[in-house]
Formats: structure tokens, C-alpha cells, sequence
């Protein structure tokens, strides 16, 4: 099997490297609290549940574990328990489809922020008590399933939205709007261990082809208040259509890693908001992206591989089929790929960098997308024209259950939150 390593160019940000000013605290622009009424909305790490930091109740004692699921051609997000597999709610991320959702990320108390393709994010409670009843009806007004879909600005869980810029790519399409989004880990409470308080979130888009620049937003996790921007100039070696911000992820410092199609990897200081520009050479076709236990960034790519960036360049795994798309990290080293070209679940072994299998089969499966791990360490995958998802027994590679009623899902990122907790808590 072919390895090696690629070269890298760093560039640095707005000077980089030197002292920059402090993290503004933001003007209050940008969220929006639906239908009226207070929402702080960030939640608490009760012990005991699924979506938890190590010792809090991960192992054996599982009050929840969801996955969130973009079904973006009915723009809506679909939450399905992992252990059960059946969908315990469905909800608008807008006021129509063509909000087009697309990638999500869950925080470590399980609750979730959706971004749309089309502009906006949404944020969405996992639990009840973390919903808010805004009608003072005594209840929870809140989507029970795929059937049941509150109209938008109406379902109680979803506890706020923020428009987002969106400028239109060369044909009038979304092919720039917003995609990348992850969670930062909030602040450890001195006084619970099992806690987290103050989570961000991080948002991205294109500016378009005249501009060539990345924008990115640090909002506040509980209100969706902007909190800080960076813009990085020069997003593209060569300015092209496709080259829009793809995915993201933060590591355990907050750093948030995102990465363009086609070749681009950058790093936003989580502290100073400095910035890296990282190239790969132009005939990468980058997609998914996740960080292993170390934090360090492992990608998908399209041109038939998949890339480790350990800090100073990437490293080629070699030997894969077709497509690689989107990929999750677990806490046992292992790097899950969804393939297309034939469509399939690969493995790589990241701590040898070697491609393990890369004909794991899935019965039915169209073109997989998206890779999430469950807080048990199942292996779910998003399949877009199937409208499904599977689950796959990491050790047995046995499809052990699936998920249909799908619609034009499309979700590439930590779906579970399982990415987040994997660089706070590596041992599992």
C-alpha cells in the first residue's frame, strides 16, 4: 500500500503568531429567540446521561443517546435514538425546504445546532427539560416523530435561530452558503465534574469567487449572539466554484479545524482567532473531516484517499476505492469511511496510518455520505438517494439495524457529539 507524505504550505493569518486583540464580546446581533419568551437553553450534564464526559455516566447507565440527521430536501433535522433506532422527532429548521440543512453538531449535553445551506442555524434541545414552554400551556409542544412536524416557529425544542449571510454561487445555487458547524466544549464547572458551562458554536460560509475569502462565526451557545468573526482572505489557491468552507471540528483547546473543497485545511486559534492555511496539493478533492484522540485532523477525499494532517503536512493513506467521503474517528483509533464507487464502509487503523478493509458491505446502500459513532460505538452512515441510515456493529462489521423515511439526508459531521467527546475524554 502507497504512503507518503504530501507537501504543505503555511500561510500566516493577519499577524499571526502575535498578540491580537481580545475576544469581543459580541454586539447582540443575530439570535433570535422563537415566538417570544426567555430561552437560555444551555442545558446541564445531568449524571447518567448518554452524551456525557467520562465518568458521567457513559458506560452502562444510558438515559439518551440521539442522532441528528439533516433531511435536507424537506428541510427538516431527524432525531433518532441510537439504541433503539426509531426516529423520536422531526423538526423544521425553517420556514420551508429550501432552507436546505445540511450539517449538524452536537454539544456533550446531546443538544444540537443545524445549519442551513441557504443561510441560518438552529439550535435544538434534546431533552424536554430543556425546551421551553413558551405558550404557558403546562406542556412541551414538540414534534413525537416523522409524523409529526410542527409548523416552523412552533415546536418548543427548537430554542433559537440566526440568519446567516448567503451569497449565491455562479449559477444561483447554495453551493456557498453555510456548512461547516461544530461545538466547542464550554468551560469545566469548578464545582460538578460532570458538567460544562459556556459552550460555542462555530459557523462558516464562501463569500464568493470576486471576494475569495472564508467568513466565520464563534456564536453563543445558549442565545445564538454572535461572538466573534474571522475572515480568511486568499480561501483558494485558485478560485473556483466548488471551492467553498466544507466541514469542521474544534479540538480540545477550542481550536476550530475546517476544511475547503478542494485542498484547503485551516485553523482558527480558539484564544487569539489567529489563523493557518494549510495546502495539500490541487488534485485533492477533500470532504469529510474529524479529528482522532490527539486532535489532529483525519479527511475523506474524493480522489480516492484519505489524508492525516499531523501539524505540518498530510499523509496519504492510500489504497481506497472510489470516493471517500464523510468519516468519524472512535475511541479505539479506528477511522470509519463512507465510500462510494461501489458504495461501502471502509476502516482505517489511525495510529499505523493503514487501510484496514475497505469493502465493509451495506445491504441496500446507494451512496453513503455521512459517519457518526454512537456512545456505544456503533457505526451509523448516512446514505443521501437511499434516504437511510445504518447502524454497523464495529467489530462484527454486521449491518445490526437501519433507519428509512429519510428524506435527501446529507449530514457529513459529529451527528452524535460522539467527535467532540473524543478529544476531551480519548480513553473513552
Amino acid at each position: 500500500m502507497a504512503r507518503g507524505h504530501l507537501g504543505v504550505i503555511v500561510c500566516a493569518a493577519f499577524a499571526c503568531g502575535t498578540e491580537q486583540p481580545p475576544r469581543s464580546s459580541g454586539d447582540g446581533s443575530g439570535g433570535i429567540t422563537l415566538d417570544g419568551g426567555s430561552v437560555d437553553g444551555s442545558g446541564t450534564a445531568d449524571s447518567g446521561t448518554g452524551n456525557d464526559t467520562a465518568g458521567c455516566g457513559q458506560a452502562g447507565n444510558i438515559d439518551f443517546s440521539y442522532i441528528w440527521i439533516a433531511n435536507s430536501t424537506e428541510g427538516t433535522v431527524s432525531k433518532i435514538d441510537t439504541q433503539t433506532a426509531v426516529e423520536l422527532g422531526r423538526y423544521r429548521t425553517g420556514a420551508d425546504a429550501l432552507t436546505d440543512p445540511s450539517r449538524t453538531s452536537v454539544n456533550l449535553d446531546g443538544d444540537v445546532v443545524v445549519v442551513n445551506r441557504h443561510g441560518g442555524a438552529v439550535k435544538i434541545g434534546a431533552i424536554e427539560e430543556r425546551c421551553v414552554d413558551r405558550d404557558g400551556n403546562g406542556i412541551i409542544d414538540t414534534s413525537t416523530g416523522p409524523a409529526d412536524i410542527k409548523p416552523w416557529g412552533e415546536d418548543e425544542c427548537v430554542l433559537w435561530s440566526v440568519e446567516l449571510p448567503f451569497f449565491p454561487d455562479d449559477e444561483g445555487g447554495n453551493r456557498w452558503g453555510p456548512r461547516p458547524v461544530a461545538w466547542d466544549g464550554g468551560t469545566p464547572d469548578p464545582d460538578d465534574s460532570c458538567r460544562r458551562t459556556d459552550a460555542r458554536v462555530w459557523v462558516g460560509w464562501y463569500t464568493g469567487i470576486d471576494t475569495n475569502t472564508g467568513e466565520f462565526r464563534r456564536l453563543d451557545g445558549a442565545t445564538g449572539t454572535t461572538l466573534d468573526t474571522v475572515v480568511v482572505p486568499d480561501w483558494a489557491q485558485i478560485p473556483l466554484p466548488q471551492v467553498r468552507p466544507y466541514g469542521g471540528a474544534t479540538d480540545v483547546s477550542g481550536n476550530f479545524w475546517v476544511l475547503g473543497k478542494n485542498n484547503q485545511l485551516v485553523r482558527i486559534d480558539g484564544t487569539t482567532l489567529d489563523y493557518e492555511q494549510h495546502y495539500a496539493p490541487q488534485w485533492v478533492d477533500f470532504y469529510g473531516l474529524a479529528l482522532d484522540q490527539e486532535g489532529e485532523p483525519w479527511i475523506g477525499g474524493c480522489d480516492g484517499d484519505v489524508y492525516h494532517f499531523d501539524g505540518d503536512s498530510f499523509e496519504s493513506v492510500g489504497g481506497i476505492m472510489g470516493c471517500a467521503r464523510g468519516l468519524a474517528v472512535d475511541d479505539q483509533g479506528r477511522a470509519w469511511i463512507a465510500g462510494n464507487d461501489p458504495c461501502r464502509l471502509s476502516l482505517v487503523d489511525t495510529e499505523t496510518t493503514t487501510l484496514l478493509d475497505d469493502a465493509i458491505a451495506l445491504p441496500g446502500c446507494i451512496e453513503p455520505v455521512g459517519v457518526s459513532i454512537d456512545v456505544q460505538g456503533y457505526v451509523w452512515v448516512v446514505d443521501n438517494p437511499a434516504n437511510m441510515a445504518f447502524k454497523v456493529d464495529p467489530d462484527t462489521h454486521a449491518v445490526v439495524a437501519t433507519v428509512g423515511g429519510l428524506v435527501g439526508p446529507y449530514t457529513y459531521s459529529d451527528m452524535t457529539g460522539a467527535g467532540l467527546r473524543l478529544v476531551f475524554t480519548p480513553e473513552g
